[in-house]
């Protein structure tokens, strides 16, 4: 059994680069990007007007012209037109090309404008209501990083630069295993000795929240169907997640067998609860990553937040995120183990506070519901009202 600090590091040391693919735009929202994003063209691309109103040559204005008569419109979408008089004037919408031979606009509240002539009402300045070429960003600009994550600001930008398809990570195609006789289906009526399967359906939907494709299996404890259905499974799939068989039972054959069908095991125990059976390992031959849960619902679900979760952002080439909290209730750890603790982590006076929900053990499932996150308390420690310690959110908070 080895401390928690050296298991997360081992986990974290021992990530996979599934490469890149090219997606579509419209399913681009939270993928991460595996290319650089330069502008083709000056951002924006022309001088643009920002205001509807009149385009005109300030140097007319300058020299004591106040009336121009409208020679022509220039809306958005249209091709750039040419004032070729500068005692005239050229009306111009928003967005539109600021006409060859003007500088400047002006707004239709500061004009009156009577039988197709302009006068101007108001002081006018060199340049206003102008959106220069290039000003935002020159063409070649690098305006999207890689290793971002993708939201809609970012599809506007991608779009604007003609991204069609944009190169991102790959994320891995999961396996969800859950493994026991005492599991039945969600829509079976239980037998005394039974439970429904619940584990493969929260690990699911987190896996679903992530944007991680996936797959649920059930297998018996018998074996030989672990053993062949474990091995293709490895074939086929990035990682496989499996919930139940670790522990020290007499049906609990998932550790031998991984090692049976080539899979390295890294590490089998954690000085940690819930989740202190927790086996991790690689099939190097078929590059697959293997994290086992312990099948206790507390276990499972925690320990696929504090594992896996930072495991798959390391292996998109982001830095996992840490988080600190403050308690608003001690807790004395008095045993050797690093305990994870639910809690309900709130927003006070600009700072995050984690009161403490104290569930029924491992089993206890509906707790995690109550639930938004989990406290790192260390071993061996009494944790005082106001100590900061680490904080593993399992939901969003703000």
């Amino acid at each position: 059994m080895i401390p928690f600090e050296e298991a997360k590091a081992i986990v974290l040391d021992n990530t996979a680069n599934f490469g890149a693919i090219k997606v579509d735009l419209d399913t681009a929202v939270g993928q991460y990007l595996a290319e650089t994003v330069r502008t083709d063209r000056d951002f924006p691309p022309f001088n643009r007007v920002t205001k509807d109103g009149i385009a005109i040559a300030f140097e007319a204005y300058e020299s004591g012209q106040r009336e121009f008569k409208l020679t022509g419109i220039a809306a958005a979408g249209t091709p750039e037109l040419e004032l070729n008089d500068k005692l005239q004037a050229i009306e111009v919408m928003t967005g539109a090309m600021l006409p060859l031979g003007t500088d400047t606009v002006i707004m239709y509240e500061q004009l009156n404008i009577q039988d197709g002539t302009a006068i101007i009402e108001k002081t006018v300045k060199q340049g206003q209501n102008i959106h220069k070429q290039g000003s935002d960003e020159p063409r070649g600009s690098v305006v999207l990083e890689k290793g971002l994550r993708i939201s809609p600001a970012e599809i506007g930008v991608l779009a604007s630069v003609g991204k069609k398809q944009v190169a991102v990570y790959r994320k891995p195609k999961v396996a969800i295993i859950a493994t026991g006789n005492e599991l039945v289906a969600v829509e079976t009526t239980p037998k005394p000795h039974q439970i429904r399967t619940s584990n493969a359906y929260s690990i699911a939907a987190a896996l679903e929240e992530l944007g991680v494709s996936w797959e649920r299996f059930h297998l018996k404890d018998q074996p030989e169907e672990l053993k062949s259905a474990l091995k293709n499974l490895s074939l086929k799939f990035d990682v496989l997640v499996l919930s139940g068989g670790v522990s020290k039972g007499k049906y609990d054959y998932i550790p031998e067998i991984l090692e049976a069908i080539g899979t390295s095991k890294l590490f089998h125990r954690v000085q940690q609860r819930p989740g202190k059976p927790f086996w991790f390992g690689k099939n190097k031959k078929e590059n697959t990553t293997i994290f086992a849960f312990p099948g206790n619902p507390a276990s499972t679900f925690a320990n696929f937040h504090i594992y896996f979760v930072p495991w798959l952002y390391k292996c998109l080439h982001q830095e996992p995120e840490l988080h600190k909290i403050q308690l608003v209730d001690a807790f004395n750890n008095d045993l050797p183990l690093t305990r994870f603790v639910r809690s309900y982590a709130s927003l006070t006076k600009n700072r995050l506070e984690a009161k403490l929900i104290l569930g029924n053990g491992s089993g206890d499932l509906t707790s995690l519901c109550k639930a938004n996150g989990f406290v790192e308390l260390a071993p061996d420690c009494l944790h005082k009202i106001g100590d900061w310690v680490p904080f593993i959110p399992t939901k969003r908070i703000i």
